[in-house]
């Protein structure tokens, strides 16, 4: 498989307090990453490590063999733009943009044409079964649409990485399980990879691979029979 991103010997620190200690991961091409551990863990921390969102102060991390504090501001910036995806708890859409909108905005941050940006949203609306919803606003909708139009948020331009993080946990267990399916079946199925955390065991264990965080030190865990 390929690997797509990489953490080594990663440390994080707020001011003086250690918040991701000497992490190792590794994520390859379709791949399904869960990270878990109870609040304050540091499994968010290390997940924003990973998308370039916070500086580490030890190790690095790298996408596609290239280290990310190597780039500067514009391609990290760039870099999480047009190859990553984000998918967050509350789905966090904005509220004066349709459905459809909302959708599209990473294709339009990419310079894609209205028209086309909007058809390819539409497209995969109707393959999470939201096509009706598409001229809705984010108050119109339930909570579990919410999720899933920023589900197809983050996968619309088919980035290489999706990081979600508790994307689940708003959600009841019946709506949680249904985004989750449709999530993780529509990355698997364009070959992107995703690193999800969550406290939910049921959740990780849907992944393909699982670490655990405790004290900002993160394990990996072995299934049984592997």
């Amino acid at each position: 498989m390929t690997k797509v991103l990489s953490a080594r010997e990663v440390d994080l620190f707020y001011g003086r307090t250690p918040a991701v200690r000497n992490a190792q991961l590794s994520l390859h091409r379709g791949e399904v990453v869960a990270i878990t551990g109870q609040s304050g863990s540091g499994k968010s921390s290390l997940l924003y490590c990973l998308a370039g969102v916070l500086p580490v102060a030890r190790g690095e991390v790298c996408f596609e063999g290239r280290p990310l504090g190597a780039l500067g501001d514009e391609e990290l910036s760039a870099l999480r733009r047009e190859r990553f995806g984000f998918v967050f708890q509350y789905g966090e859409l904005l509220p004066e943009l349709t459905v459809e909108e909302n959708t599209a905005l990473p294709l339009r941050l990419a310079g894609q044409r209205k028209s086309e940006a909007l058809s390819a949203a539409g497209e995969i609306l109707g393959r999470l079964g939201l096509a009706e919803l598409r001229e809705r606003r984010p108050s119109q909708v339930s909570g579990g649409q919410s999720q899933r139009i920023a589900v197809a948020r983050a996968l619309v331009h088919k980035p290489a990485v999706v990081f979600a993080d508790e994307p689940t946990g708003s959600l009841d267990s019946s709506n949680a399980t249904a985004v989750l399916d449709e999530f993780l079946a529509l990355a698997r199925s364009q070959g992107t990879a995703v690193v999800l955390v969550t406290h939910d065991t049921q959740v990780a264990d849907r992944a393909d691979n699982r670490y655990t965080m405790c004290d900002g030190t993160l394990t990996a865990q072995v299934r049984e029979g592997a």
